[in-house]
C-alpha cells in the first residue's frame, strides 16, 4: 500500500537515464572503432577498469528506484504500544483457590502470573486491581503505578464464598470513575476486564441469571462497552479440605465462557502455571498493543542513500565519472 502512488511515474525517467547512459556508451565504442589501429591504440591508451565502469551508474540508477518507492509513501502495520486505555484486573479470592492442584497453590500461581503481567503491560495503560469473594473490593484504582498494583497483588487474602456478579460490577464502577476523570475530546479511554476465577458463582444466588448474577452484570458490561477477557483457571481435580473433611472445587469453565461472550470478550482456559503465563502474556499484547498503519518510506530513503554513497565510492575508486 503507498501513499502517494503517482510517484512512481518517476521510474520513466530513471528508465530515460539508463538508457541515455547505454547511448552514450555505444557512442563512444563507435568513436573507439575509428581508431583503425588498434594494436598501436592499445600502447598509447590506458588500460580501463572493463566492466567495473558501469558499477558507479548502476548503483545510482538501483538507488534511484529506491528512492522513488520512498516518495511514493509505502504504508504496513505495525503493533504500537497504546498510551490510552484502561484495564481492570479481577482477581477471585474464595477459599477454593488455595486447592494445590496447581503447585503451589491455584492463589499463589496466580499472584505470581498477575505481577508478571503488570511488568508486561505499556507504561501508558492504566491499570487496577480488585479482588472478590462473597463481596468484591478495589484494591487499586486504575493507575500507570506498576508497584502499587503489585504490592497489592501480594497482599491477596482467602475468604468464603464466590460472588462474580458484584465483581463485575464492581470493577465496571472503578472503570467509569476512572474514565470520567480522564475523559477527553474522544470520550473515555477504551477499557476491559481481566477476570480471574476458579469456580461457580455462589453468592447472592447461585444461579449466574439471578438479578445480581454474573451473567446479566456480563450483559451490562457489554452495554457499556466493556468486554471481559474471562480466565478459567485451575483443574477438574481441585480439592481443598473444610472441617477436615474433602471438597472437591473442580473448575467451572461453563460459566467463565457464558460470561466472556454475553459481554463481547473472550474465554481462557489455563490448568498449569505456564498456561496462565502464556495467557496474561497475550493478554498484555492485545490489551497493551494496537495495530497502525505506519510510514515504511525512511528505510527506503536510507537504502538508496547507502547505494549513492557506494556508487560515488565506487566512481573513485574505479577513476570514472558518471555522464
Amino acid at each position: 500500500m503507498f501513499a502517494h502512488p503517482w510517484w512512481f511515474l518517476f521510474l520513466l525517467v530513471v528508465a530515460a537515464l539508463a538508457v541515455g547512459y547505454w547511448w552514450i556508451n555505444r557512442r563512444r565504442q563507435r568513436y573507439t572503432m575509428r581508431f583503425t589501429n588498434l594494436a598501436l591504440l592499445e600502447r598509447v591508451a590506458p588500460k580501463g577498469p572493463g566492466r567495473w565502469r558501469h558499477v558507479p551508474m548502476a548503483l545510482v540508477l538501483v538507488a534511484l528506484v529506491l528512492m522513488t518507492i520512498a516518495l511514493a509513501g509505502p504504508q504496513g502495520t505495525a503493533q504500537v504500544p497504546r498510551n490510552r486505555a484502561t484495564v481492570m484486573l479481577t482477581i477471585d479470592v474464595s477459599l477454593s483457590m488455595r486447592a494445590t492442584d496447581v503447585e503451589p497453590s491455584r492463589l499463589q500461581v496466580a499472584e505470581s502470573a498477575a505481577s508478571t503481567f503488570a511488568d508486561q503491560l505499556p507504561a501508558g495503560i492504566n491499570l487496577g486491581l480488585s479482588s472478590f469473594a462473597a463481596t468484591p473490593s478495589t484494591l487499586v484504582t486504575p493507575t500507570t503505578d506498576r508497584q502499587a498494583v503489585k504490592n497489592a497483588i501480594g497482599s491477596l487474602q482467602l475468604a468464603e464464598s464466590t460472588g462474580t456478579g458484584d465483581a463485575i460490577r464492581a470493577s465496571l464502577a472503578a472503570i467509569r470513575a476512572f474514565g470520567s476523570q480522564i475523559r477527553g475530546p474522544e470520550g473515555p479511554p477504551p477499557a476491559r476486564i481481566i477476570l480471574l476465577s476458579d469456580g461457580k458463582q455462589t453468592t447472592p444466588t447461585t444461579d449466574p441469571a439471578d438479578d445480581r448474577g454474573a451473567f446479566p452484570a456480563a450483559a451490562e458490561a457489554r452495554a457499556a462497552g466493556v468486554p471481559i477477557s474471562a480466565i478459567s483457571f485451575g483443574t477438574e481435580y481441585g480439592e481443598i479440605e473444610i472441617d477436615g473433611r474433602p471438597v472437591s472445587v473442580a473448575v467451572a469453565d461453563d460459566q467463565m465462557r457464558e460470561i466472556a461472550q454475553l459481554s463481547g470478550g473472550d474465554f481462557r482456559r489455563a490448568s498449569t502455571e505456564l498456561d496462565l503465563r502464556e495467557t496474561y502474556a497475550n493478554l498484555a499484547e492485545q490489551v497493551g498493543y494496537e495495530e497502525r498503519t505506519v510510514d515504511l518510506s525512511g528505510r527506503w530513503f536510507l537504502a538508496a542513500t547507502i547505494l549513492v554513497v557506494l556508487g560515488a565510492a565506487t566512481a573513485i575508486v574505479t577513476g570514472q565519472r558518471l555522464p
